[in-house]
């Protein structure tokens, strides 16, 4: 019995981590769009096969509501100006080459015109398939009806199956960036700590590099999350959510900017000192502790930005600030041991000034008070955006706040 529990237990978290997965639900939520779009034409649309409406509906359903309704409503625009080309070209002239080659171009400049941005090829197949049949009239109302159809029910199916938040899989992302940068920064640091080659040093300044297209990969599962938590009824605070991932991932990004520099400014000073070790034994052991600890930092700071529980962020704020402290005093205990060493040897103290500065702005871009200004300043900037795109919104919300405090205020009137 107790097996039968365990193979159960399993199979049902392995069918919750499938359900969790972007690739099956967006699968699985267009197949059934699709298919419910086809039977309600079939119901509503004089064609016998109307397939344009599951066309839509597969096009149209994202995996994000706000992705569902901006491509939706694109997608409707693009179709009824395709229709509206086509019925005024078939009033003038009939299906040529000359005449086939003058909708495509008119379809296509007036699909920038309305701006359908990724669906202005949709506005040229839309002319040309209703300028190819014989009842005009018709078919080019059948195809705007199959058209808004696909749209709605693409749009009713994330809100009946509220589509689901990707705030953990961009957090995971995040965190994953982070622990890679730890990674990097423990190897750079043991090799400091020996005889640095200079082949060796490169390889790290290569892998730096490469740090590059991890901030593009984990841009685009941010921009998902992003998307998933705007008008998203599960969500209450969705611009914060957006504000603190978004910031978290622009401190990242600032470090392994310094990191890369870092690693460029170890390979000059290898290049500089062969034959000779990179660093004193003393001051590599030094050099690499603080690597250390600021890979841990580093770590924590993600894991702080991607929590949303309170118990666990204060947690992960404690054990940040302690590790910034830790990392602190190993840095000035550094650029003690650097500055006497340029009192005895001065031929490489650029380099050993630009080592300091550039761990000092790690720590900088790391520490608590900074974050909590800049995530101020995103906030007043992203709710000042708000307000300016959409004024009577605003307005309404802020009537809407002051009715619910006059009501919960306590009366003042005496009897």
């Amino acid at each position: 019995m107790r097996d039968v529990r365990e193979v159960w237990a399993a199979g049902s978290a392995q069918v919750t981590k499938w359900r969790q997965q972007p690739v099956i639900v967006q699968t699985v939520r267009a197949a059934a769009a699709a298919t419910v779009a086809y039977v309600v034409a079939l119901r509503f649309s004089p064609e016998a096969a109307p397939l344009t409406a599951p066309l839509t509906a597969l096009l149209v359903v994202q995996v994000t509501l706000y992705a569902t309704l901006t491509t939706g409503i694109r997608r409707v625009n693009a179709v009824v100006a395709g229709v509206l080309v086509a019925i005024g070209f078939s009033a003038l002239v009939g299906l040529t080459w000359w005449s086939l080659g003058l909708l495509i171009l008119a379809a296509l400049a007036v699909g920038h015109l309305v701006r359908v941005s990724e669906f202005v090829p949709e506005v040229a197949i839309s002319a040309m398939l209703v300028l190819g049949v014989t009842r005009i009239g018709d078919t080019a109302w059948a195809r705007i009806l199959e058209t808004v159809i696909g749209a709605v029910v693409g749009l009713g199916c994330n809100l009946l199956f509220a589509p689901p938040v990707w705030v953990g899989a961009a957090g995971e992302s995040i965190e994953d960036l982070a622990r890679r940068m730890r990674r990097l920064m423990l190897r750079v640091g043991d090799e400091a700590a020996g005889r640095t080659q200079v082949a060796a040093a490169t390889e790290s300044l290569h892998e730096a590099r490469q740090l590059d297209h991890d901030i593009v990969d984990v841009d685009a599962a941010l921009k998902q999350a992003e998307d998933s938590l705007r008008l998203n009824p599960r969500v209450r605070e969705g611009l914060l959510h957006r504000v603190v991932l978004r910031t978290g991932l622009d401190t990242l990004e600032i470090c392994t900017v310094v990191l890369r520099v870092l690693t460029r400014t170890l390979t000059d000073l290898a290049k500089e000192r062969t034959p000779e070790p990179l660093f004193e034994s003393h001051i590599g052991t030094v050099f690499e502790r603080l690597l250390s600890e600021v890979g841990d930092a580093v770590v924590s700071f993600a894991v702080l930005v991607t929590t949303d529980v309170s118990r666990s962020a204060e947690s992960a704020e404690a054990r940040l600030a302690h590790e910034l402290t830790a990392a602190t005093a190993t840095r000035d205990k550094l650029a003690q041991l650097l500055l006497e060493e340029v009192q005895r040897d001065a031929r490489q103290w650029q380099l050993y000034g630009a080592m300091v500065t550039e761990v000092t702005r790690m720590l900088d871009e790391l520490d608590m008070e900074h974050r909590s200004r800049r995530l101020l300043e995103e906030l007043d900037r992203c709710t000042r955006e708000q307000r300016e795109l959409m004024p009577r919104l605003d307005r309404l919300r802020r009537r809407l706040r002051r009715a619910r405090r006059n009501r919960g205020a306590p009366s003042t009137r005496t009897t």
